[in-house]
């Protein structure tokens, strides 16, 4: 069985490149959707969702507090999961793809598949951590 393992620098390396554009993701959308709040809570009320304002509160929370988590690597382990969890509830309620008409299907059947990826991109660094270069690391260094 051949293993490739990298040098901790490039490790860190990756982790770190990793984290950020895992955050990359999720920022843009939590700063549009505390932007553009009202749009964003008139979205989530067309997918007939309860309590839309808050549903939007909580979205913009998650997205920008967890995309921070991440690229800071503070907190990495539940912000992966708590995004994780978020991007598994958006997927199945604003990427139907069983609910839509057919010539509409493949396009949000490919955003629910990638959101599906992302989940489990998140619970990888959820179960692997943060890496050497994260705050997480210095706290445990301290």
């Amino acid at each position: 069985m051949n293993t490739i393992t990298f040098p901790a620098p490039v490790q860190n390396a990756l982790n770190l490149a990793g984290r950020v554009l895992l955050a990359l993701l999720f920022l843009p959308a939590g700063i549009s959707k505390l932007a553009g709040f009202s749009g964003t809570v008139g979205y989530i009320a067309s997918a007939g969702l309860p309590l839309p304002a808050v549903g939007a509160v909580l979205a913009l929370t998650v997205e920008i507090l967890g995309s921070v988590a991440l690229v800071t690597g503070f907190g990495t382990r539940i912000a992966a999961v708590v995004l994780a969890l978020f991007t598994l509830a958006a997927s199945f309620f604003f990427h139907p793809f069983w609910a839509v008409p057919a010539d509409q299907a493949f396009v949000v059947q490919l955003l629910f598949f990638k959101n599906i990826a992302i989940a489990g991109g998140l619970l990888v660094l959820a179960a692997q951590g943060a890496g050497a270069w994260s705050l997480d690391a210095r706290r445990q260094r301290s």
